[in-house]
């Protein structure tokens, strides 16, 4: 009999704890640096509803994920998970089969003050929404949209009215936005929402990554240390991903997600699957394991579970680590829109 709910390891002795579910690749976005539109245009050919796991496949596959591992947290990704329709219900499935409190959600917010509520109702915790700039105009081209900033900052004051917990995420990349590093922090410190800047990735193949547009998290600490003086704060937990920083003088925080200039692969617990099915042990990987197939092909739960502990006893990614320490980004890797952030 299979030990289950115990802690499983992986090569370097990380666990799992947090497993990441995109429930969709489409989003109603098309940021350069994850579905940049001239790749992601009108022609382009998203998975078809057969191709994608169905919230009952989802239910049953995280349900096996929790019995046979350690897994603390969940985080629904897309593209913008939004845009599955009747999401509440898969989230409400999730909370109730697996008893797990830290659901949450990344979205891009526009479509919160339509779902908060019964976001909120299903059992989602919290949200992070992604703002790239308090300029409408140069978000609208990041974005690819032309959409400004108004609709997201409604949906984050959706989400607060609704009791979620509410973060902002910020990619920052070098001549893009990092005129907004210091806007952005005293805007979200003013409005009691914690802001984490995450530096810009080679996430995927299409976005056309340079290590030269990246702002390192040195930078942007020292950027705002020179406004607003800050002090470095221990990590709430293993295997948490933001450096985070306190305002001196107060209790709020601002945070940065390092992946390039400080990589925390040693500590990191996450798994991530994809929209098709596959899971993938890291954000940068190039294959998944297909459980799609266990599901469909009508394996047992215990052949699942040992499949699910093997693929994590024989991961040894650490691509963050590796990419410093010889330069090499050129490996083709599954895209962000498949896999969330």
């Amino acid at each position: 009999m299979t030990n289950q709910n115990e802690a499983i390891f992986d090569y370097f002795k990380r666990p799992l704890k947090d497993l990441r579910i995109s429930v969709t690749d489409r989003c109603n976005f098309r940021c350069h640096y994850c579905m940049p539109a001239e790749i992601f245009g009108p022609d382009y050919q998203f998975l078809k509803k057969d191709e994608i796991l169905s919230f009952e496949e989802l239910n049953r596959l995280v349900m096996l994920f929790h019995r046979a591992t350690s897994l603390q947290k969940l985080r629904i990704t897309g593209g913008e998970p939004l845009m599955r329709k009747d999401l509440p219900e898969l989230i409400a499935k999730l909370s109730q089969s697996t008893g797990i409190e830290d659901i949450a959600m990344t979205t891009n917010g526009v479509l919160l003050p339509r779902h908060a509520k019964a976001l909120k109702e299903a059992g989602l915790k919290r949200v992070t929404v992604s703002l790239d700039s308090l300029d409408s105009e140069k978000f609208g081209r990041i974005n690819g949209k032309g959409i400004g900033i108004e609709p997201v900052l409604k949906g984050m004051q959706a989400a607060s009215d609704a009791g979620l917990g509410v973060k902002v995420n910020m990619v920052v990349q070098k001549g893009v936005n990092d005129s907004d590093i210091v806007p952005m922090a005293k805007f979200f410190r003013e409005k009691g929402y914690m802001l984490r800047f995450i530096e810009y990735m080679d996430v995927g193949t299409s976005n056309g990554w340079k290590y030269d547009e990246v702002i390192t998290k040195q930078e942007i600490i020292e950027r705002l240390h020179a406004e607003m003086p800050l002090e470095a704060l221990e990590p709430a937990y293993t295997g948490e991903v933001a450096s985070r920083f306190k305002y001196i003088g107060s209790d709020d925080e601002v945070g940065v997600i390092s992946s390039v200039s400080d990589a925390f692969c040693h500590s990191c617990t996450r798994a991530r699957l994809s929209v098709e099915g596959s899971l993938y042990t890291c954000l940068f990987a190039t294959k998944g394991h297909d459980f799609k197939s266990l599901l469909r092909d009508g394996h047992s739960d215990e052949e699942i579970i040992q499949e699910i502990q093997q693929s994590w006893n024989k991961r040894d990614d650490r691509y963050s680590v590796e990419r410093s320490l010889d330069g090499n980004n050129n490996r083709p890797k599954i895209e962000m829109s498949h896999i969330g952030g």
